[in-house]
């Protein structure tokens, strides 16, 4: 998982012409769900950014207060595009967690940051929507986290994991080959044939 924090003296976010919410001061959370995050990456960025020390203290010392510290406003918006992975020039999202489990977990995120912090000061944009964020930068200052999952990963596993997720892509896009069919008739002959599914993931989303 992976987050870009930005200290703001405000931001908002509008889906068309609507603005569906906004903060004054406090954080603006740009949040990056990959397909291997799990409970405890969650709860770990959940931890990091509502005790992140980006503001300053009462006698003005830098880097001394939290957002729950000053009681500010956290604005959330999911950012699957923080999962890139470049093939050339060309942006890739198959690292990025698929979209009907995505929602569900960023759902989860935000109901782990309420419980923790003040429910009334946790905003988020609109999951899955075309948002315009408008964010004012205090500082600026922007911070990028990583949970220990993400920043450890060993680069020649996620290829491989990327490479797992493109096969699928394929095979889907394409439908069962003659030689595929055939070896689908003769497990049905073969009783003692093992047989399995993929499952349907999907990695071709728009911004």
């Amino acid at each position: 998982m992976k987050a870009i924090i930005q200290r703001v003296t405000r931001a908002s976010v509008t889906v068309g012409e609507e603005q569906i919410s906004s903060i004054g001061r406090g954080i603006c959370v740009l949040l990056g769900i990959s397909m291997e995050d799990t409970q405890k990456e969650l709860e770990h960025m959940v931890r990091k950014i509502l005790n992140l020390r980006v503001f300053e203290d009462e006698s003005g010392k830098h880097w001394s207060k939290s957002v729950m510290d000053k009681q500010y406003e956290v604005l959330c918006v999911s950012q699957f595009t923080l999962q890139c992975i470049l093939k050339g020039n060309k942006p890739d999202y198959h690292m990025a967690m698929p979209t009907e489990q995505a929602e569900t977990f960023y759902k989860n995120f935000l109901e782990q940051l309420r419980k923790a912090y003040k429910p009334e000061l946790i905003k988020d944009g609109k999951f899955g929507a075309y948002m315009q964020v408008h964010i004012q930068n205090d500082g600026p200052v922007t911070i990028e986290l990583e949970s220990p999952a993400t920043a450890t990963a060993d680069p020649k596993q996620l290829s491989k994991l990327e490479k797992q997720q493109q096969r699928k892509e394929k095979t889907r896009a394409k439908g069962p080959s003659e030689s595929s069919k055939e070896r689908n008739v003769s497990r049905k002959d073969d009783p003692s044939a093992s047989s399995g599914a993929e499952g349907d993931v999907s990695s071709e989303r728009e911004p």
